[in-house]
Parts: structure tokens; sequence; C-alpha cells
């Protein structure tokens, strides 16, 4: 029964809330930041079980009332609202006492890069790469280029951005996949449709403590960078190459004069893959975190479809197509697409967990 799984979780938050108020944990900055955390965490579930609980005793008393010639009328309507609030606090409540993802409130590094298409798919980066940064900014959260690397028509072959803000995470992690275009480009003189294509990796910020990797075996090259930068770009030995030997995956950065910062933004980004790499073997190994997929995050799926004559959005893996790309492209309203994803994902962990 629900009502007895959610007592204990109030017992919880009013155990943290006493402890919150003793000298020894007030001292403890630690102790108070972990608990504070934990408690932000239970606090909408706690509010909802708090209603819920107190619907069912509504409910429960007023079932006795029915007897009463005079009360009856009175308690049926009370009877048929609190389950209507129940019936809605049950599936809400459902929804926050799934198992939660622990990198969902994590920053994220956001990485595109142009795939098949030639130059209209390095346009297509920068056009994708624009409306992430306005969803960001309607999030309040801020976005920073870690590199990036042009192509000769203003658009980008490759650019990488830290995305930092509490529930960056959630909010991205099934948009990494490809992602397919169709549109007439701007050199296109005879005003025919080109297909292109761009991938889109979505990968965790993570610290020394998840990750942790052994100088030996890291291969570090440094080479002198080139493209764009000015003259000083090309004249010292500032790019660096940094390879993890046992998973074969690699990172260049080219964009800091100094060799130091390029070394440690490839560092910082060579832990993320890893890291992305290490959740994507569990999850294929985990048939029953397989199921609850909505996109494996694979760069060889294709996930999503912009067509901008018909002003089409359709995301492939939910069936869901939107004819309002050119607002979501613009004004960066990707909640139009993306909570239906998240919805979709929690439907179907609500089934395995039922």
């Amino acid at each position: 029964m629900l009502a007895k799984k959610l007592q204990p979780f109030i017992d919880r938050y009013n155990e943290i809330n006493s402890l919150l108020l003793q000298p020894e944990i007030l001292n403890n900055i630690q102790k108070i930041t972990e608990l504070s955390k934990e408690q932000s965490n239970l606090e909408e579930l706690v509010q909802k079980a708090k209603q819920y609980l107190k619907n069912t005793q509504t409910i429960k008393d007023n079932k006795i009332l029915l007897e009463d010639k005079e009360l009856s009328e009175l308690a049926k309507e009370e009877i048929k609202e609190a389950q209507a609030q129940n019936q809605t606090l049950e599936q809400e409540i459902k929804i926050l006492l799934l198992p939660k993802d622990p990198n969902d409130d994590k920053n994220i590094y956001l990485e595109l890069r142009a795939g098949t298409g030639g130059d209209e798919a390095g346009i297509f980066v920068g056009d994708l790469f624009k409306t992430y940064v306005r969803y960001a900014d309607l999030k309040g959260w801020k976005v920073e280029i870690v590199s990036s690397s042009e192509n000769n028509v203003g658009g980008y072959k490759e650019i990488i951005a830290l995305i930092k803000g509490k529930g960056a995470y959630s909010k991205f992690k099934f948009e990494g996949g490809t992602h397919r275009v169709q549109r007439v480009p701007e050199t296109e003189s005879q005003g025919r449709i080109h297909t292109s294509a761009i991938t889109v990796a979505i990968m965790p910020e993570v610290d020394d403590v998840e990750v942790t990797i052994n100088p030996n075996d890291l291969k570090v090259e440094v080479f002198r960078a080139g493209g764009h930068g000015g003259q000083s770009v090309n004249t010292t030995d500032s790019a660096v190459r940094i390879t993890h030997i046992p998973t074969g995956i690699s990172v260049s950065m080219q964009d800091e004069k100094s060799q130091h910062k390029n070394k440690d933004k490839a560092l910082k980004i060579l832990k993320a893959r890893i890291y992305e790499a290490e959740l994507q073997n569990q999850m294929e190994q985990n048939a029953h975190a397989r199921k609850l997929q909505v996109g494996s995050g694979d760069r060889s799926e294709r996930i999503r479809t912009y067509n901008y004559p018909q002003n089409r959005l359709s995301d492939h893996r939910i069936g869901l197509t939107l004819y309002t790309l050119e607002e979501i492209m613009l004004n960066g309203s990707l909640d139009s697409i993306i909570d239906p994803i998240l919805a979709y994902f929690q439907a179907q962990a609500l089934q395995i967990n039922d």
C-alpha cells in the first residue's frame, strides 16, 4: 500500500529538521551541506505525501458518516474530492519515488560535431548551438565555450561547451545522437533541399573522485596550434593532445595560448568522456536499465529531424512531431520537445516498477 511506503520519507524529513538544529551539526559545514541537500531532495515528495495521507484519512472518516442521513451527501462530496486529488497525487508520487539518476543535477559538457553534408552541416552546428544557448539562458544556466573549430562559411566543424546549472544533465541527457536537418542552404542557387547531419554528445561534468586516471595511462603530445587565433597562435607548441591508452579516447585542445591551460581543459573533457563511455557500457550490460532508455546517446542513432520547408521538428524515438520549428530554434523553446521525452521515459520506468 502506498501510504505505508510514504511514512518513512516523512519520518526522515522530520529527523533531518531536528538534526539541523543540533549544535554539533551546526558546527560541521560538510554535514550541514549533506543534510540540507537530502532535505531539499525529499521536500517535494514529503509535501505530496502529507497531502496524500491527509486525503486518505478524510476518505476514511467520511465513510463512517455515510450512514448518517444528514451528513451522508456532504460526506460523499468530500470522499469524491479527496479520491480525485489522491488519484493525481499517486501518479506524481510514483514518479518522485523512481530511482533518481545520480547525474541529474550535474553540469554538462555539450559537444556538437558536423557530420555528413559539408559546409551546411557546419552551419547547422552553429544554429543548434545557438538554440541550446538560448535554452540555457531561459533556465538561468551559464554557458562557457571550451573549444571550437570553425569552418570557412561561418559554421563549426566542432564546438564543445560547459553548461553550468542545477539540473542541466537532467534536461539535456536525451539530446545525444544524430540530428538531421533538411533545408535549402544559402549557397544553393537552384533552391534544392539538402539533407545533412550533425552529432551531439552530452557528458556529465565529473570530479577527480568519480574518475581516477593513472598518469602512466596517458599519452600527452604537444604541437603548434593552427587555424584562427592571430599571429601568436602558431609560434609555440601550446596545443595539447591527450590519449587515454586503455580506452583509446583522445582529446585535443588548442584554444588557449598556454600549454598548461590547454592540458587542463583537455584532461577535464577526457575524464567526462571516459565517465560517459563507462555509463554506456553499464547500460549495455544491464538489460533492465536498457529498457528504460529513450535513446542511448550513441551518435550513430538518428534521433531527430529538423525540416525547415515544413517548419517541422520530429523526434523519432517517441514519434513526436511539432510544426513550430522556427519558434523552437529562434527562442530556444526546447521544453516542448524535451518534456515529452522525459515524460515518456518516466512512463516506461513506471511500467517496469509496477
